[in-house]
């Protein structure tokens, strides 16, 4: 991912937290030939070594799973917040731009058997369900239910290389950083608000 200095997010607290909260994923590698995407959930977690691995699962119709036996080389694109950011609201003339934070995330796939796929799920459900009144636990799941994890593969990911963007206008002076700020609150757009708040965070004194 090409991003310039001034945009390079290098914070490993922030990138896990991020990772964390921005966990629905796309999963790009080489399939049958041809670049292949799936839009999934992938957790972050820890393997026997203690590093930081990616985990999830594909439908075993899908034919990313079975190539990840030929080419193991993945890419999960992580998103966050973005917003578009107007010309007009700078004191001088100049061109519109785009705000937005995102995780480039490569790595080597393994399948995983059948035991470390429920095990695989039963991290994804928790994570999911913890704020759920009544949370669904895959330990509480009939047979018959959880024999649809057969009809999975689960696999993780050995992280070899992360490249993090925090795009907030770090390239304007402290008035022109404020009023995005504003312009961004004011416009009562979800992913605006949540732009302005990273922008907050790293406030220009």
């Amino acid at each position: 991912m090409y991003i310039p200095d001034l945009y390079k997010n290098e914070n490993q607290e922030e990138i896990q937290n991020f990772l964390h909260e921005n966990g629905f994923a796309i999963l790009v590698n080489q399939t049958n030939g041809k670049l292949w995407a799936t839009h999934i959930p992938l957790i972050l977690d820890k393997n026997d070594l203690g590093k930081d691995i990616l985990v999830g699962h594909v439908s075993k119709e899908n034919p990313q799973g079975e190539s990840f036996s030929n080419n193991t080389d993945v890419l999960a694109v992580f998103s966050g917040p973005h917003s578009y950011i107007s010309s007009s609201w700078y004191d001088h003339e100049n061109v519109p731009t785009w705000n937005y934070l995102a995780v480039h995330v490569y790595g080597k796939a393994k399948v995983l058997n059948h035991d470390e796929a429920v095990n695989s799920l039963k991290k994804l459900v928790d994570k999911y369900e913890k704020n759920s009144k009544k949370p669904v636990r895959v330990e509480d799941l009939s047979k018959k239910t959880m024999m649809e994890a057969r009809g999975i593969i689960a696999f993780e990911i050995e992280i070899t290389s992360i490249e993090a963007v925090k795009k907030i206008s770090q390239n304007r002076d402290k008035k022109n950083h404020e009023n995005i700020i504003s312009e961004l609150e004011n416009t009562g757009d979800f992913n605006a608000k949540q732009i302005a708040s990273e922008m907050k965070k790293s406030k220009k004194i």
